[in-house]
């Protein structure tokens, strides 16, 4: 006869059986199968940057169409990220992503066959919504089924797909526009809607999620198959788990988490530094790439494609800084990575505004080193946001970070576009997005909690 066991006795239970998996083949695959869809849906978040000097002069947009065009995604992935945190911590993980990148791929089809503006805008709003919830929610599950042993390289690594992409549309759009048309990325990019579908089948639901609802017996059945395919996959019996010693007994923790629980206790000041970091990661990260491609066009007078050439450049040293995070980030903590990596940005944006960027390569390498800088930063988040916060309100936080991260695409280009669209200098632009990225190091340096090296249980019981 089975005796029952509380929420709290079946969260440490899972806790204990995954914090034992080696690491396999399952696990690997189960990255892959989730970064493949996330890979897709950076692909389609930059992929505006790099067609709107295009469909600028298709569909002759003004200059306050253009700067709308740019930031009505952003809007977009702001409403996505705030409401795929409620979802997910209500329904599921697994279902959020699928839907979500289902109506991506659904969107990006319909817009390669848009012929004005407006129906462009309606979509690209909705593909918005979509990306904006399927990446904070992709980010929360990811964290779920690691172990505390070198989380931060396992996280990252999967991570590392959305930079990857984001580079992948550069070199894709600096080649496909010029030979086939704008509408030919779009097309490409609805491809990962066959992958919902798969999603939906092969990869489990999230087990510390499935015991933070109360769905014990789903939960074990989850542990059960995911122990079976790590037992497949290495050959080998798995060790006993070890459930750690409980924590000093609390009042019993709502199984749904609210926005109330970000502000409660210890967490009021973890939201508070890391909406912060979010912000100006995401402020100063798209200030600078989503103008580069009109910046090198207009200021330096280049043609397209060599303008969205130049422009690939700052995506790839992004890519760059990603893997350089990923390999460091379990050595010097994620504090280390997040202060050090807005210093660096810091430091790249003030040299480039005392060079004025007065040629085309002052620009390209001194933008690039600062996105080095920025995306390792703005990747780390993605593991350090998820750390942070208790199962029950897990996605929940990572969404509200997406949030602040979109508050941040959209501020951005806005700034630089009333900056740079009101004649001054490129050197005042460099100069004011500093400034932020400054602020974030500080805030980051003096308040920032490390949690490295520790179980999710541990450090937000």
């Amino acid at each position: 006869m089975s005796t029952s066991v509380t929420p709290d006795a079946t969260g440490q239970d899972i806790a204990a059986r995954l914090e034992r998996l080696p690491m396999s083949r399952w696990q690997i695959t189960v990255r892959l199968a989730i970064g493949v869809v996330t890979f897709f849906e950076a692909f389609d978040q930059l992929l505006i940057a790099y067609t709107l000097p295009v469909i600028t002069k298709e569909w002759d947009i003004s200059a306050a169409g253009t700067t709308l065009t740019l930031t009505i995604g952003s809007i977009g992935m702001l409403l996505g990220a705030y409401v795929s945190g409620w979802a997910a911590d209500r329904v599921g993980r697994v279902k959020v992503i699928s839907i979500c990148v289902a109506l991506t791929a659904l969107c990006s089809l319909l817009m390669a066959g848009c012929t004005s503006l407006l129906p462009f805008l309606v979509l690209r709003f909705v593909q918005g919504l979509a990306i904006g919830g399927e990446v904070p929610t992709a980010a929360a599950y990811i964290s779920e089924i690691s172990r505390a042993h070198r989380r931060g390289r396992f996280v990252l690594f999967y991570e590392i797909v959305f930079p990857a992409g984001l580079a992948a549309g550069a070199l894709l759009a600096a080649w496909v526009i010029p030979h086939w048309g704008w509408r030919a990325l779009y097309l490409f990019a609805a491809v990962p809607g066959l992958a919902a579908v798969l999603l939906q089948r092969r990869i489990p639901e999230s087990p510390r999620w499935l015991a933070s609802r109360g769905h014990h017996e789903k939960a074990r059945a989850a542990m059960d198959f995911i122990e079976k395919q790590v037992r497949r996959a290495t050959g080998r019996e798995l060790p006993e788990p070890t459930v750690r010693e409980a924590l000093p007994a609390a009042a019993p923790a709502p199984a749904r988490g609210t926005l109330r629980d970000l502000f409660t206790g210890r967490y009021r000041r973890r939201t508070l530094v890391i909406w912060t970091i979010w912000f100006v990661g995401y402020l100063a990260n798209y200030g600078i790439t989503s103008w580069l491609p009109t910046i090198y066009k207009g200021v330096y007078d280049m043609s397209l494609s060599s303008a969205l050439w130049y422009s690939t450049m700052a995506s790839v040293a992004g890519l760059v800084g990603c893997v350089l995070a990923a390999l460091l980030v379990d050595r010097v903590g994620r504090r280390g990575i997040v202060v050090g990596g807005l210093g660096g940005t810091t430091a790249m944006l003030v040299v480039l505004a005392v060079l004025g960027a007065g040629a085309p390569w002052q620009l390209a390498v001194w933008s690039s080193l600062a996105a080095m800088f920025n995306f390792a930063v703005n990747i780390s988040l993605y593991l350090y946001t998820p750390e942070l916060y208790p199962t029950r309100a897990r996605a929940l936080g990572c969404s509200m970070g997406g949030v602040m991260n979109r508050l941040g695409l959209i501020v951005g280009p806005l700034l630089v576009g009333l900056v740079y669209g009101g004649g001054t200098q490129l050197s005042a632009v460099f100069l004011l997005l500093s400034v932020f990225t400054l602020a974030g190091a500080v805030v980051a340096g003096l308040f920032a909690e490390e949690t490295t090296g520790r179980t999710l249980e541990e450090v937000s019981p």
